[in-house]
């Protein structure tokens, strides 16, 4: 389970963000992560009883899990660690195109949710397609009452669009979201609630409430 120690680890690495800090500390480093793996471990269990695209995909814990090593090759920010753990959890894998169910944990500032961020133009028009198509349902999803109680700002968009798309009908009922540049819902969390030893079971119910976001999405891929 993540602890508090997790969240010191994270919170030492920002103050001290080098390459020959975190080799002195890696054991630290290790522990941290296997906190977190853990936590990626009992949601895969959870989400496993109600999402057969996960049960099915047999996914390894560790490969949910976002590289700690920043690409710093195109970025004037040279500190080589991100300074949080993330996991994906998606059928096909974190680095399928799929929408999925994530973790971010970050002292003071973690969080978690579900969908679709910043998808390739392809990906992103099929997404839309389909919501312009399927208004209705995608409105009793969106506004579904399970939803808003874990995710009360609802679906959110990486980005949006000015000006509708090309294709697409301005008049459309659905033009504001076919405007989103993605599809996700989020959460904050804090670190009482973060390091409790029931937060997998606690996600685990976030998460099932966000599903048939996540099923709408993926069928229109």
């Amino acid at each position: 389970m993540i602890t508090e120690s997790t969240l010191q680890f994270l919170s030492n690495l920002k103050a001290n963000n080098t390459k020959a800090w975190f080799e002195e500390h890696k054991k630290e480093y290790q522990k941290a992560q296997g906190d977190v793996l853990d936590t990626v471990v009992k949601l895969l269990a959870h989400l496993s009883t109600f999402d057969e695209d996960i049960a099915s995909s047999y996914l390894e814990p560790k490969a949910c899990m976002m590289r700690i090593n920043r690409d710093i090759r195109f970025s004037k920010d040279k500190t080589p660690y991100k300074t949080n753990f993330f996991a994906f959890i998606s059928k096909g894998g974190r680095k399928s195109p799929y929408a999925g169910y994530y973790l971010h944990v970050e002292p003071g500032a973690s969080f978690v949710g579900g969908g679709i961020y910043m998808p390739e133009p392809a990906i992103l028009d099929s997404v839309r397609r389909e919501i312009d198509g399927s208004f209705k349902e995608w409105q009793s999803i969106v506004n579904a009452k399970e939803l808003l109680h874990s995710f009360p700002e609802s679906v959110q968009p990486s980005g949006k669009l000015v000006r509708p798309p090309k294709g697409y009908d301005p008049d459309s009922p659905a033009i504001d979201y076919i405007k989103f540049k993605g599809y996700y819902t989020q959460r904050f969390i804090d670190n009482n609630e973060l390091t409790d030893p029931g937060l997998a079971a606690s996600l685990a119910v976030k998460f099932r409430s966000v599903k048939p976001l996540i099923d709408f999405i993926n069928r229109a891929l």
